[in-house]
């Protein structure tokens, strides 16, 4: 789409801080207006619409794009999306560590370990964890603490929270990340650990390192979207 304005500016609005083109409201695809619940978000909105060129490439507006997502799709549903979000603590991939070889379940226990660690005492919560891919209950209680702690979040935190949670495979990583507990380049180390090790023991492509490289981006997108959501 080609630009086809000049000036992007942010408002005060009733629901918050709008951006506005050419003093014009800039809508959501589902035609709602795009206005973020703090100015510090909205005004990191508002700079990927000033960084667009003559032409305005959605690609390139991962901000706006969870925006969006919040208010379109999350915000008349919270409850429900919550719920899914919830549902990882039930398959949390922390909880299942490999076979074998050694030194990769020792990697694994070093990194995975002390998130679990964490979890436990800030959610006082118990996990099972297992070795191999064969799924293993968690307590009611965990789970039942674990989507209380997602219940109570906003739309935009949970747009941002979702990013982390799917790309990690793990809603312990997630709110390890949302809560500023771990820094947020180990946490994804972290859950790459899989795939740093397959590397080491096969070698690495030019296809699986672009692919690395453009999911810690979006982990990053994740991290700083919800940092900026709940400012």
């Amino acid at each position: 789409m080609k630009r086809f304005y000049k000036d992007v500016t942010v408002e005060p609005v009733e629901a918050g801080f709008a951006i506005r083109l050419d003093g014009r409201p800039v809508r959501t695809p589902a035609r709602a207006e795009l206005a973020l619940p703090n100015a510090v978000l909205a005004e990191a909105v508002a700079q990927e619409w000033r960084d667009q060129g003559e032409t305005v490439d959605p690609a390139t507006m991962a901000f706006t794009g969870l925006a969006n997502a919040a208010i379109d799709h999350i915000a008349g549903n919270r409850a429900k999306f919550a719920a899914d979000i919830a549902e990882y603590g039930g398959t949390d991939m922390l909880c299942y560590r490999a076979e074998g070889p050694e030194a990769f379940v020792a990697r694994q226990a070093t990194a995975w370990d002390p998130l679990l660690d964490w979890a436990r005492v800030r959610y006082d919560v118990a996990f099972v964890t297992t070795q191999g891919i064969i799924h293993v209950a968690q307590p009611d209680a965990t789970l039942e603490r674990l989507a209380a702690a997602v219940d109570g979040l906003d739309p935009f935190t949970l747009a941002g929270l979702s990013r982390l949670v799917t790309l990690s495979g793990s809603l312990v990583c997630g709110l390890a990340v949302l809560e500023e507990a771990f820094d947020a380049n180990s946490v994804w180390e972290a859950a790459e650990i899989d795939e740093r090790w397959q590397a080491e023991q096969w070698g690495e492509d030019a296809e699986a390192l672009a692919r690395s490289a453009r999911r810690a981006g979006e982990f990053a997108v994740g991290r700083a979207f919800c940092g900026m959501a709940r400012a």
